[in-house]
């Protein structure tokens, strides 16, 4: 019988034309893979935008007008109150039972409680992501579902506990919280949340790229540069939504001065988790299942020797005993 045979030119060639085959098939796999994946994110995406909001501003609604105030003695910010509010949320029986507190003009509140009291629950009416139930959230004595969803959140910065930052430089990130702001102004807000000297150090200075979600950032330089897109953005109302709970103590610390200089002459509410960070709020509220069970300054709350005060001997006890294993 005869056998072909192939010379070692022959071989090499064919092997030549096999992997330049397949070099292209193998990426054409893994683009029609990549399009697959983003036509169904495409679709999902289509399908979010196409669904209609619970919360819609009513025919008549106008612009909440923002009052500052600051002359003649008067405390810059805005008057917040919470009136009575219940909220359930759907399937559920978490929620507010009557809750009723006011933040005067200038004036720091902080909201305590254990997890599911009804802190972030707060935040979000206030926001206006839900409509109360019963009851009323007001600003400026204006009830907020009578005016648009719009002016009402253009009047509230938020610091979240888990900063959203773009994959983009330093400054488009923070120049995020007023687009039209000048250089002088960015730099000023940069300067008060004690970063610029942070910013003037690197490299690149101020066109730095931060990574996506600045994961070439600290946990405390990324709350830095929330902070300064909050004071560029320069609202009357302040919502501290747990900002420190995810930092070490020390760094937490180090970012404190920057949180006062936020919070001067604005009405500043504070979803806070360690008690150490609200002591020198003007008045504390504390939740519990949804109800206010206690109101006061820090001092006057540990005379009552009640809820405050055993949540506040519960975090130094366990921040004792993480001191001692950590020595």
């Amino acid at each position: 019988s005869t056998h072909a045979v192939m010379d070692i030119g022959d071989f090499v060639a064919v092997n030549v034309w096999v992997v330049q085959l397949f070099t292209p098939l193998n990426f054409l796999g893994t683009v029609y893979n990549a399009i697959i994946t983003a036509w169904v994110d495409l679709k999902n995406l289509s399908q979010l935008l196409g669904q209609k909001s619970d919360i819609v501003d009513s025919k008549d609604a106008k612009a909440l007008k923002s009052r500052m105030g600051g002359g003649g003695g008067e405390k810059r910010g805005a008057l917040v109150s919470f009136n009575e509010v219940h909220f359930n949320y759907p399937n559920s029986n978490r929620g507010l039972k009557g809750v009723s507190f006011s933040l005067a003009p200038g004036t720091t509140t902080a909201i305590v409680g254990s997890t599911g009291a009804g802190k972030t629950t707060i935040g979000r009416l206030l926001f206006r992501f839900y409509d109360p139930t019963r009851g009323s959230v007001m600003i400026n004595g204006v009830d907020i579902t009578e005016v648009t969803q719009r002016s009402v959140r253009e009047m509230i910065g938020v610091v979240p506990q888990d900063t959203v930052l773009f994959n983009d430089t330093i400054l488009h990130n923070i120049s995020y919280g007023k687009l039209t702001a000048s250089m002088e102004e960015i730099e000023a807000a940069a300067e008060a949340a004690q970063i610029l000297g942070f910013i003037r150090g690197l490299s690149e200075g101020w066109n730095t790229m931060v990574g996506e979600r600045g994961l070439k950032l600290s946990g405390g330089e990324k709350q830095r540069v929330a902070i300064a897109r909050c004071l560029l953005k320069d609202p009357p109302i302040v919502l501290l939504d747990e900002a420190t709970s995810a930092l070490d103590i020390l760094t937490e610390r180090s970012i404190q001065k920057a949180l006062n200089a936020l919070g001067h002459q604005r009405t500043v509410l504070v979803i806070a988790h360690r008690l150490s960070t609200i002591q020198h709020a003007d008045q504390i509220v504390v939740l519990g299942d949804g109800e206010v069970i206690e109101t006061g300054t820090h001092n006057s709350l540990l005379q009552l020797n009640s809820k405050y005060a055993e949540m506040c001997i519960a975090q130094a006890k366990a921040a004792n005993e993480e001191n001692e294993i950590g020595e």
